[in-house]
């Protein structure tokens, strides 16, 4: 069972809540979210905030206060191996109402169908809103360029 290492990222003026599934392996070692040096989520967001795509993790912390994106992820521990979603078992999720309560979040986006499965099995309930499910950001996802990417997510920004 692996537990979940990252804190989320919100503060009371984050409007729009991004969830992932659980983070890889890239990400845990970087103890931040989207870590693995090919995932695209950086470039995407930041082509659709035409901002600087952040590298550190305090840059990427701040990038994401500054354009009122919270991020965290579905799952809380699980078994896993490697960073393998299909290889997801005995799932416990986050606790979302940490978030909810404290920011006017307007939208849930979830990054992939993963996270979008797990959200819609165990959270949707408890949360009582509907997850948007957005292509993943992950280098797995091969058959979606940067481009299509950035066209997809574009949602984000209509909040």
């Amino acid at each position: 069972m692996i537990i979940h290492p990252i804190p989320p990222v919100y503060d009371k003026n984050s409007e729009i809540l991004i969830l992932g599934s659980f983070p890889s392996v890239k990400s845990r070692e970087a103890a931040f979210f989207y870590g693995h040096p090919q995932n695209r989520f950086w470039k995407v967001l930041s082509t659709i905030y035409d901002d600087e795509t952040p590298e550190t993790t305090d840059d990427k912390r701040k990038f994401l206060l500054r354009n009122h994106v919270a991020v965290w992820d579905v799952i809380g521990s699980c078994d896993i191996v490697g960073s393998s979603d299909s290889s997801i078992k005995n799932v416990t999720v986050n606790d979302l109402n940490l978030i909810l309560k404290s920011a006017d979040i307007k939208e849930i986006y979830v990054n992939g169908k993963t996270a979008f499965k797990y959200y819609h099995k165990y959270t949707e309930a408890l949360t009582g809103r509907q997850a948007i499910c957005l292509p993943s950001t992950s280098p797995a996802n091969a058959a979606w360029n940067i481009d299509r990417l950035v066209d997809a997510w574009k949602v984000i920004r209509t909040v």
